[in-house]
């Protein structure tokens, strides 16, 4: 196991030798999702696979149901790899013989793959390791909670990169399908690829009123409508052009009769952003704005923000280590992504501690329609590419560590 080539064909052999058994349980895990911090089945099936695979685990961590896995090796700082394990609150409409049985949870986004994935994982390294010392240890995070409901805080809080199990993890990557890129084929890039999430709530306090009489009230309505005009100024008029930021009204709670003007309307939205200082501007500026635009209709406004997950930010050294290792890999193609994307990922907390990469694992098969996107209650994630993701995190496993 000294040269890459060698390294790269065993990988393949024995993934090849587990591909059944994982797509069976990748079937098994997308019938029976769970949403965040309630994946107690899932995790069950996690540390019964680390069992099997005599692979040494501790439950419990990442606010309960997450599962941290440690695979030794030589001396030194360990290499994390991370996989997410929540589902959706999304009813199904694909008709799958897997298809969800429970109603309005599904596996909308993949993570019965990528927790597939890091299973796989799990049992190769152990047959390597059983082989040969490992090159460095190696930390796999079975994380709860990623949609947005702070499950990878929770697992840095528990320790899970501070050597609670195993040595302290210095370098830690994550991947995640993707609908856009074919399969075998993998998309890195250096810096942002994925926003920042924040979302916001703006309360519009007016003075109501019967509609026949408008000029005894303070109209909540036309405010709301000046304040949702003037947020996308933040975006035409306060970004900078080569800047990326979205802010997005998504949701308008006001009034319940046709002939009455209410006493107040809410807004809600999110806004995305790729840097601190366009999130530090954007934020200041939906508060500014909705506050003067109420005022302007003899009317105040309160604002909320409710923080998300900062952008993901890809460490360029560990991103480099992403593309040694996809070179290694036969048949697989490396995408380099020119932009990043506005949707979000909690990885990025582990990217704030560590040096991180996130990579997209292409699942599209070019010879079928196009996959429906993530999100979508027609969604399934490709079992061909799950050998390719297995592939890549066990050749970054047992690459040369950043330092």
């Amino acid at each position: 196991m000294n040269e890459n080539g060698d390294q790269s064909r065993l990988i393949r052999e024995l993934i090849e030798g587990e591909l059944p058994s994982l797509i069976a349980l990748r079937h098994d895990l997308h019938a029976h999702p769970e949403i965040g911090h309630c994946e107690t089945r899932t995790s069950a099936t996690v540390q019964r696979e680390l069992s099997a695979a005599g692979v040494e685990f501790q439950s419990g961590v990442g606010g309960g149901t997450g599962v941290l896995a440690h695979i030794s090796g030589s001396d030194g700082a360990a290499i994390g790899l991370r996989a997410d394990l929540d589902a959706l609150p999304i009813a199904e409409s694909t008709a799958l013989p897997y298809a969800s049985v429970f109603p309005g949870k599904m596996h909308a986004c993949g993570h019965d793959g990528h927790t597939t994935i890091l299973i796989g994982v799990a049992r190769i390294l152990a047959k390597l390791g059983r082989i040969a010392p490992l090159t460095r240890p190696v930390t796999l995070l079975f994380q709860p909670a990623e949609e947005n409901l702070g499950g990878a805080s929770k697992m840095i809080e528990d320790g899970c990169l501070a050597g609670r199990l195993g040595p302290p993890v210095s370098e830690i990557y994550g991947l995640h399908c993707w609908p856009w890129l074919p399969i075998r084929s993998v998309g890195v890039r250096d810096g942002p690829i994925l926003a920042a999430t924040d979302s916001f709530t703006v309360t519009i306090h007016g003075r109501g009123s019967h509609a026949a009489w408008p000029h005894l009230s303070n109209d909540p309505i036309v405010a709301i409508a000046s304040v949702i005009t003037a947020l996308q100024s933040i975006v035409s008029r306060n970004t900078d052009p080569v800047d990326a930021v979205v802010v997005s009204v998504c949701t308008i709670r006001a009034g319940d009769a046709f002939n009455v003007i209410p006493q107040e309307g809410v807004i809600g939205g999110t806004m995305r952003t790729l840097s601190a200082s366009s999130r530090a501007l954007t934020l200041r500026r939906i508060e500014e704005i909705s506050d003067h635009a109420a005022k302007m209709h003899d009317c105040f406004a309160t604002v909320e923000i409710q923080r998300g997950c900062p952008a993901t930010i890809n460490d360029p050294v560990a991103t480099r280590s992403v593309r040694r290792a996809v070179a290694q890999m036969a048949g697989t193609r490396l995408v380099e992504m020119k932009a990043p994307f506005m949707g979000g990922e909690d990885f990025a907390h582990y990217g704030e501690a560590i040096p991180a990469s996130f990579f997209l694992l292409g699942i599209q098969d070019l010879d079928a329609p196009p996959s429906p996107p993530l999100h979508h209650p027609k969604f399934d994630f490709n079992d061909s590419a799950i050998a390719v993701g297995i592939e890549a995190m066990c050749l970054l496993a047992i690459g040369k560590p950043l330092n």
